[in-house]
């Protein structure tokens, strides 16, 4: 026979019980723990997928349609993207306010460390830097800046899932900002697209919390108008083959109006007048205004650093200017006259700071090869 308990005993038991099961269904509300091997890159302890979203699933499915892609690859890729809270507080904006610094911008850039790391990574691959010179017209430190700047020539290449940032963006962009999740979806779109031409798995990429990717952090459409296959091995890596991350850049450059043989910036002297410095300020960074339309206005370039330039024989010569301001915080500004290639490295990051940062960190990294060749 069933043994007996005394009735306190057998209340507390009951009690227990019903914790238990309180317990036990709270564990099976929660969503699903990531495995150690898939923890999100804001360590966020739970995982939301995106495989409920009915939305989603239409639009892998007309993707799918759109592009000739496998429906259930891409749906299955999309079923097990997640929402990454990180991503959606990385894409937005600086707090209103918040002073622009030239120097402070140049020196979290341009540090003995990264310069090292830029020469080395010019010896090794001297060979690919010159063939892409040769095809496009970038030069060496030009390539060699835009590199250093992105990823410190790979060793910060982000370890967000592509899929997962760019779903995030697609289809949670956060409120606070201008929506920009129509870009989003169209970079998703790339990126199966990339995935598929490639023959790469789309839950085993990894980039930075936009979805860049690679040495180059190039986005999908990027990859898929731009990257090139320099050494001719038959597939392209932005990841780990230096030849086709030189190529790829200097290609993108070249598609932006990169001009050969035009230096990308000369000093400038900016005009007295505060009328004319405002008129020449005005297109920002698009160049706009003749070298006569300069000395016009004020503004003195050192003509002779730039005659003396044989390069410039070959470009057909400076062609139009922009003045471009960078501000110092609440000191004085600092002044470039930007040529199209200037404009050229803002197609790339739309940002004068950008810019003259990959300028000068390649002229840095040339002087470091130059001091160790003596």
């Amino acid at each position: 026979m069933p043994r007996s308990f005394p009735p306190l005993r057998a209340l507390t038991l009951a009690l227990l019980a019903t914790t238990l099961l309180i317990s036990a269904c709270h564990v099976l509300a929660r969503p699903k723990k990531a495995a150690p091997d898939t923890v999100l890159a804001d360590d966020a302890p739970d995982i939301v997928t995106y495989g409920q979203r009915d939305d989603v699933m239409r639009f892998g499915a007309e993707l799918a349609e759109k592009r000739g892609l496998d429906a259930a690859w891409v749906q299955g890729a999309l079923q097990r993207a997640r929402f990454v809270p990180l991503v959606t507080k990385s894409i937005m904006p600086a707090p209103a306010g918040t002073a622009k610094n030239w120097v402070a911008y140049r020196g979290r850039f341009i540090d003995p460390t990264r310069v090292r790391a830029g020469a080395a990574f010019w010896r090794a691959n001297e060979k690919w830097l010159r063939l892409a010179e040769e095809l496009y017209g970038v030069p060496p430190e030009i390539v060699v800046g835009i590199v250093g700047i992105e990823t410190i020539y790979g060793q910060q290449m982000g370890n967000f899932r592509v899929v997962d940032a760019l779903a995030t963006l697609a289809f949670d962009f956060p409120t606070g900002r201008k929506d920009r999740s129509a870009f989003f979806r169209d970079e998703l779109d790339s990126f199966f697209v990339m995935c598929a031409s490639e023959g790469l798995a789309p839950l085993e990429q990894k980039g930075s919390f936009a979805g860049a990717m690679g040495m180059p952090q190039f986005m999908p459409s990027s990859f898929n108008k731009y990257a090139v296959d320099l050494d001719g091995d038959g597939h392209v890596d932005l990841r780990g083959n230096p030849a086709d991350v030189i190529g790829s850049v200097a290609h993108y450059l070249a598609e932006s109006g990169w001009r050969r043989g035009l230096p990308p910036r000369f000093e400038v002297a900016v005009p007295v007048a505060t009328t004319d410095r405002a008129l020449l300020l005005a297109p920002d960074i698009l160049p706009s205004f003749t070298l006569a339309e300069f000395a016009e206005r004020g503004a003195l370039l050192d003509a002779a650093a730039f005659a003396a330039d044989v390069r410039l024989s070959d470009a057909g010569g400076v062609g139009k200017l922009a003045l471009v301001e960078l501000q110092n915080g609440e000191a004085a500004p600092s002044y470039v006259a930007g040529t199209t290639n200037f404009y050229a490295v803002t197609r790339y990051n739309w940002s004068s700071y950008y810019a003259l940062a990959v300028i000068e960190l390649g002229e840095a990294v040339a002087a470091e090869l130059e001091r160790g060749a003596r």
